[in-house]
């Protein structure tokens, strides 16, 4: 007989087993978890014995506010602030750190950091970190006072010193930069003349570039401090590039010649004041002497006079000395004891007259010599010898 015919009271010929329980149904299983679920939210049960769907609804809404919770957790980077909003009006501005906040659509987050440096590029654009700059003319171009077209490239480094100042003072601020920097750079450059944008005036009309941009967006309270503004580039149009090139050597040429005269100049002027000082100091000196001197003598004279006049015979006579030793000490005297000789002499008067020599080193005049007798040229040797020692010479008949 078989399991499932008639009188074969239900026995399972496999299991082995008489009246074995069988497994609980899947179906009791969600059926008992509806159940409960239910209780905990206070519903009963359905016609057919399900949950109500009043339970399930708020199951599901259970689920979705958790997700929803989650998606209001936020964090703010070191350097940076977040800016919350409530349907699209400020809040409040977070710090560094993990926050939560109402998630959107009630509340948004906007995270700003303060510490990034920014750059807007005026009148070219660098194309990132390459080195080729592509110009802008409708930016670069601008007009001088002098009513010369100048080609301006601009650097400006910023940052945001603001948050709140910088999300909902102005619209567009990193477009309002970009106008405030194009108008504060034609009105410095307009007040300036070529010369001076293309040579000295770079450094100064950067500065005033940068305080002319400060203080417009100070005005506006757009939130934004300018770090730094670098004149990349100054030019004259490439039209007409070759002239002032020119123009720019003739002004080095110039500056060099006057280099070139100051030094000449430094050079030459001292020398002649020191010249001219020295002339002073050596007039002063000759001066300072001849008083000195015609004091001297005056003094001189002034005892001569006085010994004069108690003894004027003794006086002259020894001033007429004086006067006479110095006169013929200054000549060369000289003495010929020719009485015993027979010998002609003949006397150089030419050489006599000069002053006094030494026999020895003197040179020797052939002509002259060869007509000098050997006994007469040794006697006017021995004559000019003793003439040397002295101004008193005997000869030997004295």
């Amino acid at each position: 007989m078989s399991w499932n015919e008639p009188g074969g009271n239900k026995k399972d010929p496999w299991s082995g087993r008489d009246n074995a329980k069988t497994p609980p149904d899947l179906d009791d299983v969600l059926k008992g978890l509806q159940d409960k679920l239910g209780g905990l939210f206070g519903g009963g049960k359905g016609p057919r014995g399900g949950p109500a769907s009043g339970q399930l609804v708020g199951l599901v809404l259970l689920v979705l506010l958790g997700l929803w919770s989650v998606t209001g957790v936020y964090v703010v980077d070191e350097g940076s602030r977040g800016v919350v909003t409530r349907f699209g009006g400020y809040v409040d501005t977070t710090l560094p750190g993990l926050h939560w906040h109402l998630p959107a659509p009630i509340e948004k987050i906007d995270v700003v950091n303060l510490e990034q440096q920014r750059f807007v590029e005026i009148g070219y654009r660098s194309g990132g970190r390459q080195q080729s700059q592509g110009a802008v003319p409708k930016e670069a171009l601008m007009l001088t006072q002098d009513e010369n077209i100048i080609d301006i490239r601009l650097a400006v480094q910023y940052m945001i010193k603001d948050a709140k100042a910088y999300l909902f003072n102005v619209a567009d601020p990193d477009q309002t930069l970009k106008e405030v920097i194009e108008s504060a750079q034609r009105a410095v450059i307009g007040k300036s003349t070529m010369d001076f944008v293309l040579t000295e005036g770079r450094s100064n009309i950067a500065d005033e570039i940068k305080t002319e941009i400060q203080q417009t967006l100070d005005e506006y309270e757009a939130g934004i401090s300018v770090s730094n503004v670098n004149l990349v580039d100054a030019q004259p149009p490439d039209e007409v590039q070759n002239a002032f090139e020119d123009a720019i050597k003739a002004r080095e040429d110039e500056q060099r010649l006057k280099n070139e005269a100051e030094s000449y100049a430094n050079e030459v002027v001292p020398k002649a004041r020191g010249a001219s000082a020295r002339l002073v100091e050596e007039s002063e000196a000759y001066r300072q002497k001849a008083v000195a001197r015609a004091e001297g003598e005056s003094s001189r004279f002034l005892k001569l006079l006085a010994e004069y006049e108690k003894a004027p015979d003794v006086t002259r006579e020894r001033m007429y000395l004086e006067t006479m030793g110095d006169v013929l000490g200054q000549t060369g005297a000289m003495v010929v004891d020719v009485k015993n000789s027979n010998n002609m002499l003949y006397l150089p008067v030419d050489r006599l007259t000069r002053t006094p020599v030494d026999p020895v080193a003197a040179p020797v005049n052939s002509g002259q010599e060869a007509a000098v007798p050997q006994e007469g040229a040794a006697a006017g040797k021995s004559a000019r010898s003793q003439s040397t020692r002295g101004r008193d010479i005997r000869g030997p008949n004295h």
